[in-house]
């Protein structure tokens, strides 16, 4: 099994995603989400497994430009969120 580098995002986000592996997605085991912390309000865009609710984290969401670059990178059109 081929091992990801799983990154995240900052400044100069679209450079730097071109310069790392994406994480697997698969749309029919895994659904896309954004976890929000309610103490901090940090976020975290990943993919939650459907069977045993796995999270795996992707990308920290510091801007809606970086929510916009997730669904780009990912060709996600929508978000759910949970806290």
């Amino acid at each position: 099994m081929k091992k990801h580098r799983i990154h995240f995002f900052g400044r100069n986000a679209q450079q730097r995603s071109d310069r790392f592996e994406t994480a697997p997605f698969d749309p029919e085991t895994q659904i896309a989400v954004i976890r929000s912390s309610i103490c901090t309000g940090e976020k975290v865009a990943g993919f939650k497994d459907k069977k045993d609710g796995h999270f795996t984290d992707v990308m920290l969401i510091r801007t809606p430009k970086d929510i916009e670059i997730f669904k780009e990178t990912y060709g996600v059109d929508s978000l759910k969120t949970e806290y």
